[in-house]
């Protein structure tokens, strides 16, 4: 383990020291264009259900907002963590997801179940 006493930031590009590294973290960010409008419907529905495909356990109902400015969020609770979802109507129907787990899950299915939800092919995705 690599002992740090400062505040250190790390720059894109540069490995980032694992402060724990006995804690398993994995993240995916998954981001698209939709043909349709992404309503709060449709953003519980795909929380759960991305639940039940990363093998999480679900502790809270997944829960959204609208802002008038930024559009839908949403946000569904894990045991092993949880993951956020954001929804753009302007200027065009784009979604953001970012995962975060402290229990192994497989950022393929992830990422293809996303892609059948929306019905896009526009998709990309960074799991880190």
């Amino acid at each position: 383990m690599i002992e740090i006493d400062q505040p250190v930031i790390v720059l894109p590009g540069a490995a980032m020291p694992d402060l724990a590294p006995t804690i398993h973290r994995q993240r995916l960010v998954i981001e698209g264009v939709s043909s349709r409008p992404i309503a709060a419907p449709q953003i519980v529905e795909y929380l759960r259900c991305l639940s039940d495909v990363c093998g999480m356990t679900l502790l809270l109902e997944p829960v959204t907002h609208r802002s008038d400015t930024y559009g839908w969020a949403g946000w569904v609770h894990w045991e092993t963590s949880g993951a956020h979802f954001y929804a753009w109507d302007q200027p065009e129907h784009f979604f953001s997801v970012d995962v975060y787990t402290c229990k192994p899950f497989d950022p393929t299915a992830a990422v293809e179940f996303t892609a059948d939800f929306f019905g896009t092919r526009r998709i990309v995705a960074k799991p880190f």
